[in-house]
């Protein structure tokens, strides 16, 4: 539905914002461009059984990085940098859990 989406939408950029990830929002309801570009970046293996990806689908320039259950569940992991193909910056929870990884 129309209202989970915008929810997820605001969940995805509130984070992005609050941790500082530069992002740009782009809105394919508006835009045909927008909209097709999507379609055609969003992986076979991660298109729904029938219709099209519904937003929120993210992205790092052209890198498909997943839905918002990807997302959602990158997040609860604090893995979120990485899903994202980025570096985690030192102090976050993220840095931390991989340096540990990395001592052992």
């Amino acid at each position: 539905t129309l209202k989970k989406i915008k929810k997820q939408q605001q969940d995805v950029k509130g984070f992005l914002a609050a941790n500082k990830i530069e992002f740009e929002e782009c809105d394919i309801a508006a835009d045909e461009d927008n909209r097709k570009w999507m379609r055609e970046h969003v992986p076979e293996d991660s298109r729904p059984a029938t219709g099209n990806p519904l937003p929120p689908q993210i992205f790092n320039e052209d890198r498909y990085c997943g839905n918002y259950e990807a997302f959602f569940c990158a997040r609860e992991d604090n893995a979120v940098y990485a899903f994202l193909g980025l570096t985690a910056p030192p102090g976050s929870k993220e840095a931390e859990a991989l340096s540990k990884k990395t001592q052992m």
